[in-house]
């Protein structure tokens, strides 16, 4: 039965069928993926839970002001002192800003700065549904008013409207994040296969797989309540064209070597997915799962990112097994010109490097998988000054954007917390021990006088520091332990501060749940997959190492080589995922080709076997996974390259390192122990070379 369904997509009917139903399927799935940006929503309070005390603010605090509304801190500045006449401007601007669509009440300012060299002006905008695209719009046209007739002064638009519209011209800079992800993907095909036409495949491919799963994610956001925003995005994008990618290797080269085994293409495609099919969907389910184990964080940010992805995952597994193998099929041998593989060619391939690699591993295999478990060690003690605390506006950008430089320019001139306040709301019957309490807060600058309205009172608080730094967040949390203490006041801290500080603790509770779920639930997916627990426990051990061993040289990478001043605070949670998940997927590429030859020849040989069959496409889909994440460095936000740079080793470092030298030298080592309990442990090695066991072909053979 599996035979037959796995030869459904290959048949001499069923192909045309196939491409029908695709095609019929990516009409409306274009007119969907383009308004996927339409349910994003990029607003910290938005990402956050709702039992998060500074959502809980935004809630009270509608009555006293609108809601969803961000303030844009507006800089003036000239070095040799303020005249009359920007002042002028200054006032003149801020009546002009009044007449923007979705500026909200009264400007505060124009103010001068004590040392009389920078104006500062406060305006409240509203976000609308166009979210961020639409305060990005506003920032625009307030630029466009503040820079006419300058005469020398600067302009400049900072605060949470400056670093939202900021964000949003970086997120849409990385427009070309497909165009060069699918360049890296070309490249490397053309590499591997050395054919200028059959990279056209796996491309069109992924491409209609990542257009289907934009318009289910799309789908998924308007009708359940799934959390989606630009993050989610380019993630999405990388993601699809690497795993989809890989699996297309895999079955290409096994598509390939069958050709070799067959006259009849239809034929040698629908054996090409009966050996290689498994492996496909066990790894794509894999990853899948453990991305759905996302959903279990609070932050929601990270938990609608986990359905996002493995929609991508499963979409793109679809479209490699279905689409993929008619479209080969429809084309023929031609379309691996100029060497198209003939009939009978089957096992011509010479001794390859992974053969050589297996060789050499296999004089001294404890020692090599002891020093190389060492060395990884060694490279996991950078994590320890890993810095993933969150970063400050100004440094979440890899250059120097407005909002950053006007952030400078009103920290040299103004108190640094001005303009962005922490909001504190309370019983009004208790309004004035709490103002007592939050003035008496060390880093609150000042506190403004209470509304009442509805036996509800609100008010801010001027922080003396930046308000995305520690120092401000430590003040939050001083603030919140000063006023959780006045009995029934009911009183809560919220603003821009706290929802950052909200953020990380969500993040930090996420990491703590999530990884130790994670390891547990691939430990299962690959006891079942191999019908053994020491397998599955030394490669979970591997792919734990080189977890480490890639979080620790991306630290030290962002420290001394990048210079950036550190990561976001769901970082390593996201690179865990990623790492782990696609990690599992060369184990099992490789693993279960090594227990297929084991049942044949032995372990040891087995081992050697499959190292040298999967080698090849474990390193090709290794150089594809991690050249379309390092893509993710075009955009210009350190979160990005981070998680790019940090995936791109971890994978580099997965598929040269870790599956072709420790697993294997530990396999060696280990030998039919490895498959305990089942009853291939009881499979003693074969001391007989393969060609002298009757009616078996040669085992090393492509995946």
């Amino acid at each position: 039965m599996l035979r037959k369904m796995a030869s459904l997509p290959s048949g001499r009917v069923a192909k045309w069928v196939v491409l029908l139903l695709w095609t019929a399927l990516l009409v409306p799935a274009l007119m969907l993926a383009g308004k996927l940006g339409d349910v994003e929503n990029n607003d910290n309070s938005a990402w956050l839970p709702g039992n998060a005390e500074s959502t809980s603010v935004v809630d009270r605090a509608e009555k006293f002001q609108p809601a969803d509304t961000l303030p844009a801190i507006v800089i003036y500045d000239r070095p040799e002192g303020i005249t009359s006449a920007d002042m002028a401007k200054a006032r003149a601007d801020a009546e002009a800003f009044k007449g923007i669509e979705n500026v909200v009440g009264q400007p505060q300012g124009p103010v001068k700065a004590q040392d009389g060299k920078a104006i500062q002006t406060v305006v409240q905008i509203h976000k609308d549904k166009t979210g961020w695209e639409g305060i990005g719009k506003v920032v625009d046209a307030m630029s466009d008013v503040g820079e006419r007739n300058t005469g020398g002064l600067g302009f400049h638009v900072t605060g949470p409207a400056g670093q939202a519209s900021d964000s949003i011209k970086a997120f849409s800079s990385g427009g070309g994040l497909t165009t060069i992800t699918a360049s890296v993907v070309v490249v490397i095909l053309l590499l591997t296969y050395r054919s200028p036409v059959l990279p056209l495949l796996p491309l069109l491919t992924v491409g209609g797989a990542l257009v289907t799963s934009e318009a289910v994610i799309y789908l998924l956001a308007k009708n359940a309540g799934l959390t989606v925003n630009k993050q989610t995005g380019f993630i999405l994008t990388v993601l699809v064209f690497g795993a989809a990618t890989d699996y297309a290797l895999l079955l290409i080269s096994r598509y390939r070597d069958e050709l070799g085994r067959h006259e009849d293409r239809h034929e040698a495609m629908a054996q090409a997915l009966h050996r290689s099919g498994p492996a496909i969907i066990a790894s794509a389910a894999t990853v899948a799962v453990s991305l759905m184990l996302l959903t279990l964080a609070t932050l929601n940010s990270t938990q609608g990112l986990g359905p996002a992805c493995a929609v991508g995952v499963l979409v793109g597994l679809l479209a490699m097994v279905t689409l993929m193998p008619a479209l080969l099929v429809i084309c023929g041998r031609w379309i691996f010109w100029p060497v198209k593989p003939s009939y009978g060619s089957a096992g011509a391939a010479g001794e390859g490097i992974w053969t050589r690699v297996g060789t050499a591993v296999s004089g001294r295999p404890r020692i090599v998988w002891i020093g190389t478990a060492l060395v990884l060690g060694a490279m996991a003690i950078g994590a320890l000054g890993l810095k993933a605390d969150g970063l400050s506006n100004k440094d979440q950008f890899t250059d120097k954007p407005q909002t950053a430089v006007g952030e400078e320019i009103q920290s040299r001139h103004f108190p640094a917390g001005s303009g962005d306040p922490v909001y504190v709301v309370a019983k009004s019957a208790s309004v004035q021990q709490v103002r007592s309490a939050l003035s008496g807060v060390p880093g609150v600058a000042a506190v403004s006088t209470p509304m009442i309205k509805d036996g509800e009172a609100f008010m801010l608080g001027e922080l003396e520091d930046d308000p995305s730094s520690t120092a401000a967040m430590r003040t939050v949390e001083r603030a919140r332990s000063a006023v959780h203490g006045i009995e029934g006041a009911d009183a809560r801290v919220g603003g821009n501060t706290a929802v950052i500080l909200d953020t990380q603790e969500a993040a930090a509770r996420d990491s703590e749940v999530i990884i130790p779920v994670v390891l547990v639930l691939v430990f299962l997916i690959l006891a079942l997959l191999l019908r053994a627990i020491v397998a599955p426990l030394l490669l979970m051990a591997t792919v734990v190492l080189s977890f480490g061993a890639a979080l620790g040289v991306s630290g030290l990478a962002f420290d001394h080589v990048f210079h950036f001043a550190g990561a976001e605070a769901s970082f390593p949670l996201l690179t865990f995922v990623f790492l782990v998940a696609l990690g599992i997927d060369y184990n099992i590429f490789l693993v279960t080709r090594v227990r297929e030859e084991a049942l044949l020849y032995g372990t040891r040989r087995g081992a050697l076997t499959g190292l040298s069959a999967t080698g090849g496409v474990i390193t090709s889909a290794g150089l594809v996974l991690a050249g379309t994440f390092a893509a993710m460095a075009s955009l210009p936000l350190v979160f990005a390259a981070e998680l790019g740079f940090a995936v791109a080793f971890g994978v580099l470092l997965d598929t040269m390192i870790v599956r072709s030298v420790l697993v294997t030298a530990l396999t060696l080592d280990v030998g039919r122990w490895m498959w305990w309990p089942s009853k291939l442990f009881r499979h003693h090695d074969d001391p007989r070379p393969p060609a002298d066991k009757p009616g078996l072909e040669p085992a090393v053979r492509a995946v």
